[in-house]
């Protein structure tokens, strides 16, 4: 923690966090849920999808792009799939839903697969695929949006940083788990640098107008993990997640009139962050398959044990004191802020008092 951080409880934050959320305008339920998801990223150390967004979240419902009453309904089903319409959503109400569901049916199925159409951002995505985990599955999510990255070889945007997220349970080791976006960098991670007055690194993101940048406050559009690997991946997940269910997000903006990136979008808010792309509707997938319908759960805990132990068993590579597995740099972090309470930067911190004090909200103890 540097000296222009401050550290706050999570039981205080969750509390300021689902109060704002009802003030907002949903129900303490939702918003329990959405403090849950945002606290769960938190506490991982995965700051770039947790509290800082919720100044994000109150200007998206403000503009109408985020519906904190949505009518969710399952539009289309069968017994291993279905289809839900979340209105607008906010992303981890109808994710949380959505999941329940396909867990539901791997119960009868061996797996659950599930659409989520027109639903809006989801925050950490390794939380839905560890609904799964927990209850002996394999859980798997992925999401895609309106073009935000550029493709490998391009300049301006084409494809989404579409993230993935994979989660299986062991037995004497924690859920492992691998959680990532196509893009060198999610968007968290950017607006975390705003926060804390940094620079980003050299490969991270281009300004709109296609050149590479450092000064998070000039990054438009992603650059993909890997090139052409991310930026492949990316694709396809637009093919299996929205295509496939009619509702294309990419292709309106490839084939329209406009052949650049859109402009940046001006802020409405003292404090609000930068993003020049536009946020409209995700499309997402969300699956659970029943492990015990393939094999014995416990014989397939152990085995995934003996991965984890054998991979951390490996001679270690010069500069490295450990080897971890996907997941695990996340849950020791867990254990540190539990303890010790989550950090906040100076940024965070202002945009969280100014959201305290518009809706008359008690901010979390120390701030």
């Amino acid at each position: 923690m540097t000296q222009s951080e401050v550290k706050v409880t999570a039981k205080s934050l969750r509390e300021f966090t689902e109060e704002v959320f009802v003030r907002v305008g949903m129900s303490p339920e939702d918003a329990a849920v959405e403090a849950d998801v945002l606290l769960w990223a938190n506490l991982r150390g995965v700051d770039s999808h947790g509290v800082l967004r919720i100044p994000w979240y109150v200007s998206n419902v403000d503009k109408g792009i985020m519906n904190p009453r949505p009518n969710i309904k399952v539009v289309k089903e069968t017994p291993a799939t279905v289809v839900v319409e979340s209105d607008h959503a906010l992303g981890p109400v109808v994710t949380v839903f959505a999941m329940n569901k396909v867990m539901e049916k791997a119960k009868n199925t061996g797996i659950g697969w599930g659409f989520i159409c027109n639903h809006t951002h989801q925050g950490a995505m390794g939380y839905y695929a560890q609904m799964a985990s927990k209850n002996g599955m394999a859980g798997i999510v992925f999401v895609c949006a309106p073009p935000n990255m550029v493709p490998f070889g391009a300049k301006t945007a084409g494809i989404s940083n579409s993230p993935i997220t994979i989660a299986v349970p062991a037995k004497k080791h924690r859920v492992l788990f691998l959680d990532m976006a196509t893009s060198v960098v999610a968007r968290g991670k950017i607006w975390l640098a705003v926060d804390k007055g940094v620079s980003i690194p050299e490969g991270w993101a281009l300004t709109k107008e296609g050149n590479p940048t450092t000064d998070p406050n000039q990054a438009a559009v992603f650059l993909p993990v890997g090139g052409p690997k991310g930026s492949g991946l990316a694709l396809m997940c637009e093919c299996l997640s929205s295509v496939i269910i009619g509702n294309p997000l990419l292709e309106p903006h490839l084939m329209g009139q406009k052949a650049e990136a859109e402009p940046a979008e001006k802020a409405e808010a003292k404090g609000s962050h930068p993003d020049s792309m536009p946020r409209h509707v995700q499309n997402s997938v969300v699956a659970a398959i029943d492990i015990g319908q393939f094999t014995d759960v416990e014989s397939y805990k152990e085995h995934i044990d003996n991965l984890i132990d054998g991979i951390k068993g490996l001679p270690k590579a010069e500069g490295f004191k450990e080897i971890m597995v996907p997941g695990e740099p996340e849950e020791k972090t867990f254990d540190d802020r539990s303890k010790n309470g989550i950090p906040l930067p100076d940024g965070t911190i202002r945009n969280l008092k100014e959201i305290a004090g518009r809706f008359g909200v008690k901010l979390p103890a120390g701030l």
